[in-house]
């Protein structure tokens, strides 16, 4: 008999189930759903672009619709499938997306004097509320810690852990004063299927806490008292009521809880692993080792390598951090990313296309990749910054906009389309250059995620502008694989799993089609990121040409005064 783990993957929109064949990778059954709630899921405010949250009750919902569905559809697909051949859940978030709680563990919007409010639900990923805290933040360790700041590109991000809390205590004190303590969502969800949401007992990911809280064993733990004291003393008085030791996401959170196995309808004794955020875990299922670096393309992008902890590696500048076992047991984890790639097309596709494209969304994508895969590089004219929802690598700064130069009135919906693709691997070369410029190597680009299967003009342009060849995963559901993958070593060799990560990939994760770089149009995109670097530091670095570093900035503060009246 088949032996299966379950991969649960929460995302910003979905959330999915993936029941895995643990002998070959075999994707068996899947089922995806929607969350209910705000805006395609997200709970938004029109007045603050920048907010961004969501409410854990789709999170619960979530995982009993995926997990059923899910067995509903191997049984159809697999003649005799038992659930009792279960062994393993394991589960990737969002991140950083913290959550109130309160000391029993519940989130403090399930409390009757807090539902509703925002503030009191989870503080998702793309909530860049918090700008001006992480800048605090930045500015404090600069001269106090500068250690904390060493290992997380020298900049604090106001999508991170510490950053959303201090502004939850300027923005809602009374939501602040009332949580006993904050959960990461990847930490919270295998809580809650082992029964144990206790804020002292559950266990908490090295992933997150090493790349969004400043954790790190060479300093015990989480930034020391004195610290969270200077940047407020109501953090310093938290600190001992959040955690004091992370681990990796091969170990187990716990075995599933009576309530929720008869609720599933799995066997008590599945082991359910340490939660990991989903790009992370994104790189296990597509097959990481040293030297690959992948991709996970899709509302933003985040990239990821990994090195082994006993060889040196230096600091890097600008990415989203160096954590020791946040991929992979064993190996450094190195975080980088885009803030928007997907959300940049999408967001084109929503306002600005007209309808001689079609008349749904799907029809005007189709159109626009068609129309714009017979443009040849450079022939637009056009050059754009990736800077939408700011930048997270190499320059950290959410206050930086997207920017298209070069249009004309003759200028087409799908030349404008081709320049934001162009954009994104502009980015994405920047990024890569800047890791390979302090000591790592590249020798491999591993793409997952549902722009790299669905969009091979933008795979194309990926290998084109870098010059290196674009390998996709086989599976088109990564993250969920990926946490399928570590499920099956945290349950163990005597329950039938993987004795290392290594031996689990090996057996279940693998790559397909590859885009070869086509030599003449990686020398005009040569030519184009020339360009596309002035524009990257002049508007992005205090010392780029032409003093244009602010005027983004200056932007912003005139709309906010406008919007706020």
């Amino acid at each position: 008999m088949s032996t299966y783990v379950i991969g649960l993957d929460f995302g910003t929109n979905t959330c999915r189930s993936l029941i895995v064949d643990i002998a070959d990778g075999r994707e068996v059954a899947s089922h995806v759903f929607r969350y209910p709630s705000g805006r395609d899921g997200v709970i938004v405010d029109d007045a603050d672009p920048n907010l961004a949250r969501q409410n854990p009750a789709d999170y619960l919902e979530g995982i009993e619709a995926t997990i059923t569905g899910a067995m509903a559809g191997a049984r159809t697909a697999v003649p005799g499938f038992s659930p009792a051949n279960i062994i393993g859940i394991g589960v990737d978030t969002t991140g950083s997306s913290p959550m109130p709680i309160d000391a029993a563990g519940q989130p403090l919007c399930f409390d009757p004097r807090f539902r509703g409010n925002p503030h009191a639900m989870v503080w998702l990923w793309k909530d860049h509320t918090a700008f001006a805290e992480a800048g605090r933040i930045t500015e404090l360790a600069e001269r106090l810690r500068p250690q904390y700041l060493s290992r997380i590109g020298g900049t604090y991000s106001s999508e991170w852990f510490w950053s959303k809390i201090l502004h939850c205590l300027h923005v809602a004190p009374d939501v602040f004063a009332a949580a006993y303590s904050w959960v990461e969502i990847c930490d919270w969800i295998p809580a809650v299927l082992t029964g144990n949401i206790l804020p002292a007992s559950l266990r908490r990911s090295v992933c997150a806490a090493g790349h969004k809280a400043m954790y790190s064993e060479s300093w015990q733990g989480l930034p020391d008292e004195e610290y969270l004291t200077a940047l407020a003393p109501e953090l310093a008085s938290l600190r001992p009521r959040l955690y004091a030791h992370a681990f990796t996401a091969d170990q187990q959170a716990g075995t599933l809880s009576p309530a929720w196995a008869k609720k599933l309808g799995l066997p008590p004794a599945v082991v359910v692993a340490v939660g990991a955020f989903d790009a992370h875990l994104g790189a296990v299922g597509a097959g990481i080792a040293p030297g690959t670096l992948v991709k996970i393309v899709g509302t933003s992008t985040c990239d990821v390598m990994i090195h082994p902890h006993e060889q040196e590696l230096k600091d890097i500048p600008g990415v989203c951090g160096i954590v020791d076992g946040s991929v992979i047991n064993g190996y450094f984890g190195i975080e980088a990313g885009q803030s928007a790639v997907g959300d940049i097309f999408l967001w084109f596709v929503n306002n600005l296309v007209p309808e001689t494209y079609g008349t749904t969304q799907d029809a005007k994508f189709a159109a626009l990749e068609q129309a714009a895969a017979r443009l040849r590089p450079g022939e637009t004219g056009l050059l754009a910054l990736d800077w939408n929802n700011g930048n997270r690598t190499v320059l950290v700064d959410v206050r930086l906009t997207g920017l298209l130069i070069g249009q004309t009135l003759h200028t087409q919906a799908h030349e404008v389309y081709r320049a934001l693709m162009e954009a994104t691997g502009f980015g994405a070369l920047a990024i890569i250059n800047r890791i390979e410029e302090f000591g790592v190597p590249v020798h491999d680009v591993v793409n997952c995620g549902g722009l790299a299967i669905r969009s091979p003009l933008l795979m194309q342009i990926y290998a084109d502008v870098t010059g290196r060849p674009m390998k996709i995963s086989r599976s088109e559901q990564t993250p969920a694989l990926g946490a399928a993958v570590l499920a099956s070593v945290a349950a163990g060799r005597e329950r039938g799993g993987h004795r290392t990560a290594g031996d689990a990939q090996q057996a279940m994760t693998g790559t397909g089609r590859v885009f070869e770089p086509i030599p003449a149009h990686h020398e005009t995109y040569r030519q184009l990121y020339g360009l596309y670097h002035r524009l990257h530091d002049g508007f992005g670095t205090v010392h780029g040409d032409g003093g244009m570093y602010t005027i983004m900035k200056e932007l912003l503060a005139l709309r906010d005064r406008v919007r706020k009246g």
